[in-house]
């Protein structure tokens, strides 16, 4: 079996419908890597919280929430005449599920990409558990069936296209060059431009049907850098002040929560109670993202990051 020497291509191969992706390699239709059954797209498994009754017969409910979503798929290698393209085929996948990002690091992920009719392409994140020959009889002829195990850490589907934002400390309106100029002649109030709400910088959509979680830099020179969303009213504070050219960061994704200065310098503490990064979402549908800081130079900024969420594949 041959072993392939360069790392898995960047995660930006367009994907048919019927198709996905693990670690560069396409699986599915028209693809040399079919696949058959594909266990896990229904609803995660639950985590119920419920309590015994200690006096009585039953239980008290409680909360429910979801564990891992595990991606199951019988696939198999076809190249028909090609042992040789077969092994390498098997060889990519395992260099997948070998990759030391994804595998030897707490807050490593691996991506599962993957597209049905009618829907754009959406991914997950987790460990790829699983990567599997199960019967190496007809490889000689180009055939080789596996069992394919991928488990989501996240049970959402997140939308492929990454959505960004960057919002000055400026958020007035953008207009028309000329717009208003003082040679402009005067106009009753009812024929004068009025001021558009949707010119406001600040609109975020998600287009899914759950809440999304965002990435958020707030670039320096600030001091006590505050964000909030108008609809979830939810705030992310900050008692700090950064110097020109330094950022910091705060992810708001489950398992890889955090807020670094620099991308180091741990700064979570300096975050206000009322600041939760667990309740920072983008909700569904239209909301608008604001933001205020103490900038003498008014050039800081702040870039927001989120992909769109979904229940579904």
């Amino acid at each position: 079996m041959s072993t392939p020497t360069k790392t898995a291509p960047p995660l930006e191969i367009e994907l048919a419908p019927w198709q996905f992706e693990i670690g560069g390699v396409v699986l599915g239709t028209g693809t040399p890597v079919p696949v058959g059954n594909v266990e896990g797209l229904g609803s995660p498994a639950t985590r119920p919280q419920d309590v015994d009754n200690p006096a009585g017969d039953g239980t008290y409910p409680g909360r429910d929430f979801y564990g891992p979503r595990t991606i199951r798929m019988e696939a198999g290698i076809k190249t028909p005449g090609d042992p040789t393209a077969a092994a390498d085929l098997l060889a990519c996948l395992e260099l997948a599920l070998d990759d030391p990002a994804a595998r030897t690091r707490p807050e490593g992920r691996a991506v599962l990409r993957g597209r049905w009719p009618g829907h754009r392409t959406r991914r997950l994140y987790g460990r790829l558990r699983r990567m599997e020959a199960t019967n190496t009889t007809n490889a000689i002829n180009g055939w080789i069936p596996l069992d394919i195990e991928f488990a989501a850490l996240d049970p959402r589907w997140h939308d492929d296209e990454l959505s960004q934002l960057t919002l000055r400390l400026d958020q007035a309106a953008t207009h028309e060059p000329d717009s208003r100029s003082i040679s402009a002649p005067l106009c009753a109030p009812t024929d004068c431009d009025r001021a558009d709400p949707d010119d406001r910088p600040g609109w975020i959509t998600n287009r899914g049907n759950v809440s999304a979680w965002p990435s958020l830099r707030v670039h320096g020179p600030v001091s006590h850098p505050r964000i909030w969303n108008t609809v979830t009213r939810r705030v992310l504070e900050l008692g700090l002040s950064l110097r020109a050219g330094e950022w910091v960061e705060m992810e708001t994704r489950p398992g890889t929560r955090w807020a670094l200065r620099n991308g180091t310098v741990n700064v979570a503490g300096d975050l206000t109670p009322e600041s939760r990064l667990d309740h920072f979402t983008i909700p569904k549908g239209r909301s608008e993202i604001g933001w205020s800081a103490d900038d003498p130079t008014g050039t800081g900024r702040l870039e927001v990051s989120w992909r769109s969420a979904y229940t579904a594949l």
